[in-house]
């Protein structure tokens, strides 16, 4: 599988199947997802595309992943919050300074749980952590929270 961040909308997984049938699934920023199957004579033409809402997202989660279900893990979206992923740009404003410069917390009231960059986690970054291009930053705040430090983490 592979991701493509799409500036102002989400991420785009994209995936090919043991069968070759070429998928992708758009995780918009709103929490809605959109899933597109392509021709498989022309990967680049899609066959058919399906919007589904943030409910309709998390019961087809839900039917796909069922062992993940447990009553001990944090359902954000019954408790207002979510959960996401933000990818800094080498370009970013942020590149080379100390996650504290950003004031995450106080702005936005979203908290950043973790930087993953390359294959290492960093959880629980402390403010004196320097960001990097590159890095992705594991973010939980409100809707609202989070779309308000998507736009600070994407100032170049």
């Amino acid at each position: 599988m592979s991701t493509t961040p799409l500036p102002g909308i989400g991420v785009k997984y994209d995936l090919t199947t043991r069968e070759h049938q070429h998928l992708s699934v758009i995780a918009h920023r709103d929490g809605a997802r959109t899933v597109n199957i392509y021709r498989s004579d022309d990967p680049d033409a899609c066959a058919q595309s399906l919007k589904l809402s943030v409910a309709e997202s998390a019961a087809l989660i839900d039917a796909l992943m069922p062992a993940h279900h447990s009553t001990n893990l944090l359902h954000t979206t019954d408790l207002g919050l979510v959960a996401e992923r933000i990818e800094l740009s080498a370009a970013s404003h942020w590149n080379g300074r100390v996650l504290g410069e950003t004031r995450m917390r106080t702005e936005t009231g979203v908290s950043i749980v973790a930087v993953l960059r390359r294959a290492e986690a960093i959880p629980s970054p402390a403010p004196d952590f320097r960001l990097a291009g590159g890095d992705t930053l594991i973010l939980i705040g409100t809707r609202e929270g989070i779309e308000a430090a998507a736009e600070i983490l994407g100032r170049e």
